[in-house]
């Protein structure tokens, strides 16, 4: 047997679906969406598909990677069966929760430049989905432009980088003093704050919405969307033929990715068990906001960050409440672990909002939510094949970050997966990165944090 660290050296030097021996025709989406692939054999074993047809692809996973990831292998051509547990959009998984923030703030990661142009196209993309689908009034809204304050005592290496970067992108940005940030936005105290930095294109989108939708179009477009739990894929030499859900119905494809998620290391133990640390699991707060007073409802106040601590303002299409997250608690196994947050966890986030929210900090606490996160050794996402499959592909470890990349995240991982990248494609750079890493944690270390602009959790 070829030890896992051999493994290790070896993935990734493969291509994509055609090179590993399945015929790609051209062309838009093929219809339907069977679940065994009508293939043959080629010499040596590896299967190919007839003229006009398009191999299977089993998604295994149907969180922000995964949905994504089948919703543009389907728009790319692939005949695709997304398989999940509980579904898009539930509550177990990390992509969830009620909302997420998108901006493009990220001079405290090694990789900050590539991230924040990723999340700069992604935040286009979200717009266009909107123009899409909710303007033609066929879904709910997803995106809502906010912007983004950044607020410290002092200018930190953190912001210095992040308007290195944007200078790069030519993306806007704005330097407020304290006095600057309580003119514009007359809810916000600042004690303490002697600088703003303010990204006006920065929004926060619906999560839970963005799945289900996503879902929805996929399956609107010919996929196949399966509930129940796949067992882990028994090898065949070097390749899978199908991964078994639920009593042991057979899903087979020609290509597999497994987008996990905090379940990567429950799935595959031995491979990710400590090249995740998925132990943290954030709180989030949503507040309610005083009657009448639109100061603390979006388009009026910024989503904003300040030590430790990030939130948004309440969205009107839903009304959940002003949202504020703060640390979290630690559990090992998301199918387990308990997503509602004690009464003897509420004294912090309303401390804060004392300091820079007054008016809110005795108010009610209208929901909370809770998650688990996925930090990587690398400080960045997976996207690489599994090292052990030649037709298996890993897409997670989204290190806080992935939600608000994932339209953009989502095609990157299909057309990888497909084989389907221009050599002048510029983000063909950006595979090394995203490969699995042989470092692994220290078995003792603790939870995950990462960096000034998140510490513990997505934003």
């Amino acid at each position: 047997m070829i030890d896992r660290r051999d493994f290790l050296k070896t993935a990734g030097k493969g291509v994509g679906i055609a090179g590993a021996g399945l015929v790609l025709p051209t062309g838009g989406p093929a219809s339907g969406g069977n679940r065994s692939p009508s293939s043959e054999r080629q010499e040596g074993g590896a299967p190919f598909v007839r003229s006009g047809q398009m191999p299977d692809v089993v998604v295994v996973g149907a969180g922000n990677f995964g949905t994504w990831t089948a919703y543009h292998l389907r728009r790319l051509g692939a005949r695709v069966t997304l398989v999940d547990q509980y579904g898009p959009g539930n509550s177990r998984s990390a992509s969830g929760g009620e909302t997420r923030g998108v901006r493009t703030s990220y001079g405290d990661r090694p990789h900050g430049i590539d991230w924040s142009k990723w999340a700069a196209r992604a935040i286009e993309r979200w717009q266009e989905w909107d123009e899409e689908h909710f303007a033609k009034g066929m879904l709910p809204r997803l995106f809502f432009t906010t912007g983004d304050i950044i607020m410290r005592d002092e200018m930190t290496p953190f912001m210095e980088q992040s308007i290195e970067n944007w200078r790069e992108m030519d993306w806007p940005y704005e330097v407020l003093s304290a006095d600057e940030i309580r003119y514009r936005w007359s809810v916000i105290r600042t004690p303490d704050v002697d600088v703003g930095l303010y990204e006006p294109r920065a929004g926060v989108v619906r999560a839970r919405r963005a799945m289900e939708s996503v879902a929805q179009v996929f399956q609107m477009e010919g996929g196949e969307l399966v509930i129940g739990k796949a067992r882990p894929p028994e090898a065949a030499g070097r390749r899978i033929d199908h991964v078994l859900v639920g009593d042991g119905e057979r899903v087979a494809g020609g290509a597999f990715v497994f987008a996990l998620g905090p379940w990567f290391p429950k799935y595959f133990p031995e491979l990710m068990g400590r090249r995740l640390r998925t132990s943290t699991v954030g709180h989030t707060y949503y507040f309610a906001t005083p009657p009448g007073d639109e100061g603390y409802r979006h388009p009026n106040c910024p989503s904003y960050n300040v030590p430790g601590v990030t939130g948004w303002p309440a969205l009107g299409s839903d009304s959940r409440g002003f949202r504020i997250r703060t640390g979290g608690a630690s559990f090992d196994d998301p199918d387990t672990s308990i997503r509602w947050i004690p009464e003897d966890r509420h004294d912090r986030p309303r401390g804060v909002l004392a300091k820079y929210f007054p008016a809110l900090a005795e108010l009610p606490i209208n929901e909370t939510r809770a998650c688990h996160y996925c930090g990587t050794v690398s400080r960045n996402f997976i996207i690489d094949r599994h090292p052990g499959f030649d037709n298996g592909w890993l897409a997670g470890g989204g290190s806080a970050e992935s939600f608000k990349q994932g339209p953009v995240l989502g095609e990157y991982v299909a057309r990888r997966v497909l084989d389907q990248r221009a050599s002048d494609d510029p983000d063909v750079a950006l595979d090394e990165g995203f490969r699995l890493a042989e470092e692994e944690f220290p078995e003792d270390e603790g939870n995950w944090s990462d960096g000034e602009g998140e510490g513990w959790v997505d934003r």
